[in-house]
């Protein structure tokens, strides 16, 4: 993507009502003012507050949305130009409960109370193979602690990935810190039993992995 298009999305982003990009020094201090009250501030409604971790284009947020309009979607990721997509689409579509945060994982007890995430999703992360880089694997002890904080007493966490990597990383470090696995799969496309909504909504890497024939993976886990 070129530098002036990414400017442009930036630009447009800053229009976008459900875009919220605070300031690196907000998200540091832990200043963000709708830190437990994005009910009652911002979707002025009670109903399940629900995350997409590294949302990308931001597909799987606006998915979620249209499926299930009594839960609130919050889409995050660090690159607002991938985001501008599913924020634009939600306006365009008149979607109000969902809601595009700008910011790194790493800090997003700065923007959440405690327990007050219902549920979290994982879409398609980088599996960060390189032993170095281990520290960024979305599902290392580390995170699982950070979700564990925000997430409500029976929340649930999400991970769908094209990666049999992540997948058996995750799947073993769940069951070795003995975490509750509710579902796992290695082929969910190839599983009759696979839940409905893994496979219903799809994002455009996901379906270039489908054509290729690569399994998407899938496990649905609680944190103790």
């Amino acid at each position: 993507m070129g530098s002036k298009n990414k400017l442009r999305r930036f630009r447009e982003n800053e229009t976008f009502g459900n875009v919220l990009q605070p300031t690196r020094e907000e998200a540091v201090a832990g200043t963000f003012n709708l830190k437990g009250k994005w009910n009652s501030d911002f979707f002025k409604n009670d109903n399940p507050i629900i995350l997409e971790l590294g949302c990308g284009k931001g597909e799987y947020s606006v998915g979620l949305a249209e499926r299930y309009p009594d839960a609130n979607f919050i889409g995050i990721d660090i690159k607002g130009a991938r985001f501008w997509r599913g924020a634009k689409t939600a306006v365009e579509d008149g979607l109000h409960n969902v809601a595009f945060l700008r910011t790194q994982i790493e800090l997003i007890e700065n923007f959440f109370a405690d327990g007050e995430v219902s549920e979290i999703w994982i879409t398609f992360p980088d599996p960060q193979i390189k032993y170095k880089r281990t520290k960024h694997r979305l599902t290392n002890a580390e995170f699982l602690e950070r979700y564990k904080k925000i997430l409500k007493a029976d929340g649930v966490v999400n991970l769908k990935t094209d990666s049999e990597f992540m997948h058996g990383y995750t799947l073993g470090l769940l069951h070795g810190a003995g975490h509750e696995v509710l579902y796992a799969n290695h082929n969910v496309y190839h599983n009759a039993g696979a839940p409905e909504i893994v496979t219903a909504i799809q994002t455009f890497y996901e379906a270039q992995y489908l054509e290729k024939d690569k399994p998407i993976t899938y496990i649905k886990f609680k944190i103790k």
